[in-house]
């Protein structure tokens, strides 16, 4: 890949991989658009990579805590909030280790077209409209349990579903338990994770039995670049939540699905 087009797929991965826009239907537009090749999994490894060190430095404090308290209770130590979050984070990412591979692998052939992905981008876009209009969100991190972990984890199963957006469905997931915006995003940040690194090492996985030749100056500026892209989204999403709530993402989603529409529409018209 030349320069630019590593620049460009590295920041669209670093930034939707955090907001709630889908990030298979950004990638899906430079090779509609532009006629861009497939980035290959070895540079899918390395802005994953990217990508985790971002949200591991935004959120290290938390993780520090949450990885401490946990270590001690474990230990024989008392029970404490860090320790509690550190079992949801565990019960939230069970449903997507258990299935996620082999639905992976049914989802590669079969949902992976502009349609699907045009339909899933506009249809958990109002999933997500619909959850944030609510006006009950009082509950906080604090507020955690296994039950609501366990619903958040199930509804990330979703997002195998090309065009539902991991933090997407996360976080409608989290407003929809009456989470606040706050604790519904930071536990999405959290929980990506364990996801990210699975899928990282999966990916890794099958750039190993793959062999062959990489590409190594174009997987560290990915890396670097999504690290960069993913961080100030990181911060910017954090800040904006509060104020504007989802309503510009479900607008963009929305802009988003119209227009995959109609480059379906045309590709099944002109053949």
């Amino acid at each position: 890949m030349d320069v630019l087009h590593t620049i460009a797929l590295a920041i669209i991965q670093g930034l939707t991989e955090f907001l709630p826009v889908s990030s298979s239907a950004h990638l899906i537009l430079p090779s509609r658009l532009m006629g861009w090749p497939d980035q290959g999994i070895a540079f899918d490894v390395a802005v994953h990579i990217g990508t985790l060190l971002a949200v591991l430095l935004f959120f290290y404090r938390d993780i520090a805590a949450i990885t401490v308290g946990w270590c001690r209770r474990i230990a024989g130590g008392a029970p404490s909030s860090e320790s509690h979050l550190g079992w949801a984070i565990i019960i939230a990412t069970l449903p997507i280790m258990v299935v996620g591979e082999p639905w992976s692998h049914w989802v590669e052939p079969h949902l992976r077209s502009t349609l699907v992905i045009a339909a899933s981008t506009i249809v958990f876009g109002l999933v997500l409209w619909w959850a944030d209009r609510r006006d009950t969100r009082q509950r906080t991190m604090v507020d955690m349990n296994w039950k609501s972990a366990l619903t958040i984890g199930l509804a990330q199963i979703l997002a195998l579903i090309p065009g539902t957006s991991r933090s997407g469905i996360t976080l409608s997931a989290g407003l929809m338990l009456n989470f606040s915006r706050d604790a519904a995003a930071r536990f999405s940040f959290l929980l990506s994770v364990p996801t990210i690194l699975a899928a990282a090492l999966l990916k890794g996985t099958e750039m190993a039995s793959e062999g062959g030749q990489h590409d190594w100056n174009a997987m560290l500026l990915g890396a670097l670049v999504s690290f960069v892209a993913g961080l100030l989204c990181i911060k910017a999403f954090m800040a904006l939540i509060q104020r504007v709530g989802m309503l510009p993402f479900v607008i963009y989603r929305l802009l988003l699905g119209a227009l995959l529409l109609i480059f379906s529409g045309a590709a099944l018209a002109f053949g």
